[in-house]
């Protein structure tokens, strides 16, 4: 019935909006600063790369990223996704309330695209979402993604499960992942 899963989606946006949260990340990389004129082919032709160097100096530049993320323990444990904070210098985590926290990277795998940060100085117990049962779920269950797509506040989407058991998603050995059509825009990864 079309009106007890509208019912059931909004129960369930209101459980779990509280434990999504917003990662930013700041990631300093270098890059050469190289004047146009010596990657033209006529002025390598009398110059070479002799100039380069000089003006080939490294710079540092901040780069910027977005994502979301779940906690998933009380004490401040978050869980995202690799992309969202691979190569970053500083990690910070902003909750549902406006609170802020420095996190710090515990753990994380490139291969399943999964990360492990843990929130500095947490004073009090924050709202957890409790771990499901995947054996438990089935191929048309309700699925909603909860995140920050670039940064304008948070958004829901909703899918349902299309397919279980799903391996060679990621070119790797592991197997048995579930597969969902809920729209993941850019900024809503790890919510």
């Amino acid at each position: 019935d079309k009106i007890a899963t509208q019912a059931a989606r909004s129960r369930a946006r209101e459980r779990a909006a509280a434990q999504v949260v917003n990662i930013y990340t700041k990631k300093v990389v270098e890059q050469r600063q190289r004047t146009p004129f010596f990657n033209d082919p006529f002025f390598k032709q009398f110059f070479g790369d002799r100039f380069g160097g000089a003006f080939g100096a490294p710079r540092q530049r901040v780069e910027r990223s977005l994502g979301s993320g779940v906690i998933v323990s009380g004490d401040g444990t978050v869980v995202t996704n690799h992309h969202v904070i691979a190569g970053a210098s500083e990690i910070r985590v902003v909750l549902h309330d406006n609170r802020e926290f420095d996190a710090d990277l515990v753990g994380s795998d490139e291969r399943t695209d999964l990360a492990v940060l843990k929130l500095r100085d947490v004073d009090k117990e924050l709202p957890a979402i409790p771990f499901g049962d995947s054996d438990a779920v089935e191929v048309g269950d309700l699925v909603l993604a909860i995140g920050n797509p670039f940064g304008v506040g948070q958004t829901v989407t909703s899918g349902i499960v299309s397919a279980l058991a799903r391996a060679g998603v990621t070119g790797q050995d592991y197997q048995s992942f579930i597969q969902t059509d809920a729209a993941i825009n850019p900024g809503k990864s790890g919510g």
